[in-house]
């Protein structure tokens, strides 16, 4: 069986991590994740603020056992108490995707002050809930209250210099993402082949674990990340077309319906997505190409110089894949779709990713080796 420092540190089965995909609500696919043996994550950034966009917000809380009217504090604590419940019979490990940009340190605090309050308060929930990841921001700053409180700390990181700030943080657990990772891409392309063993060069001690991500998909994937020394990968798009996934069946399904060059990159909140290949998205292109070049660049915008009509034509099409109106829905998915043709049970679906990478890593030998 395939295990790897990951899955010491953690204590899951498989080193595989479920991505958190916020601002979208994942309650029920952590649940499933975590059941399978991987770690679940569960986004946080969608009950941000609910008065945006409060199709997301609804879907959250509706997943979560929450009240529309609840504060954030509450509605964390619901989600995080019901992934508990559903989780600790078998065993299942979990954590939460937390946004510390500057303008969301607020936010930020609340979410990891309520995360360390839940788990004070029940003994047993710490043997499952054990992860805080961080994403969008500095990590520096934040090693005393989440590594204090006893959690393992992963931060998510797009070139070197990033995955070195997170060593000069503390962080447990860097997460390398490449470029052809869905949704929230950096603003310069550098992909998994370059990236991912450069940070392990880099950071890679018995202090610090290197996770791949950005294209990892199935077992081929899973192996070739153990070969370039991670200790695991991450996974987002993989999980997102699986029976149990929250999100909307016409999001799946297009992940699965995808095909070759199934992508694109356009604007999204906080600078470059990643898009299925739509009508909608290719006008969304189109209008990022005139209107924020920089997502091609390499040169970062944000709200106070771009138009803002970009981000209210995002708001539009979310709105619209909630709705399931596929004429007008954006969807965001990383280049791995192109290789998905399937909607399985998650359960399923990391069993076959693994027991693929334990016959690829087993028959290097025999075809490299005299």
């Amino acid at each position: 069986m395939i295990k790897s420092r990951l899955c010491d540190l953690v204590g899951i089965k498989y080193p595989i991590i479920q991505a958190g995909m916020g601002p979208f609500s994942n309650n029920n696919l952590c649940v499933a994740a975590a059941n399978a043996g991987v770690l679940g994550l569960l986004s946080t950034s969608g009950i941000f603020d609910k008065d945006i966009q409060p199709w997301i917000y609804k879907a959250f809380v509706e997943t979560a056992g929450a009240n529309f009217d609840d504060d954030m504090a509450t509605v964390l604590e619901k989600v995080l108490k019901r992934t508990y419940r559903l989780v600790k019979d078998k065993g299942g490990i979990f954590g939460i995707n937390v946004m510390v940009s500057a303008e969301l340190r607020t936010q930020a605090n609340v979410m990891i002050d309520t995360a360390i309050r839940v788990r004070e308060e029940n003994a047993d929930i710490k043997k499952h809930f054990k992860v805080i990841f961080t994403s969008a921001g500095d990590p520096v700053g934040w090693k005393d209250k989440i590594k204090g409180a006893g959690f393992t700390w992963m931060h998510v990181v797009p070139s070197v210099k990033g995955a070195l700030r997170c060593k000069k943080a503390g962080v447990d657990v860097i997460v390398a993402s490449g470029h052809e990772g869905g949704f929230h891409t950096s603003w310069e392309p550098v992909h998994s082949m370059i990236l991912l063993p450069a940070v392990v060069e880099a950071v890679s001690d018995k202090d610090t674990l290197v996770v791949g991500a950005g294209g990892f998909c199935d077992g081929k994937t899973l192996a070739a990340a153990l070969v370039m020394g991670a200790d695991g990968a991450q996974m987002g798009t993989r999980f997102l077309a699986t029976q149990e996934s929250d999100f909307h069946q016409i999001w799946k399904e297009g992940v699965v319906a995808a095909g070759d060059r199934g992508t694109l990159v356009a604007r999204g909140f906080v600078g470059p997505a990643r898009w299925l290949k739509t009508p909608r998205s290719e006008e969304h292109a189109k209008n990022t190409l005139q209107k924020s070049p920089g997502v091609y660049l390499g040169t970062p915008d944000d709200f106070t110089t771009i138009d803002m009509s970009l981000i209210l034509y995002e708001i539009e099409s979310i709105k619209a894949t909630f709705e399931g109106n596929k004429e007008k829905a954006l969807m965001a998915a990383g280049e791995a779709a192109q290789r998905i043709n399937d909607m399985p049970k998650v359960n399923d679906m990391v069993q076959e990713i693994v027991r693929e990478a334990e016959a690829i890593l087993t028959d290097i030998p025999k075809k490299l080796l005299a």
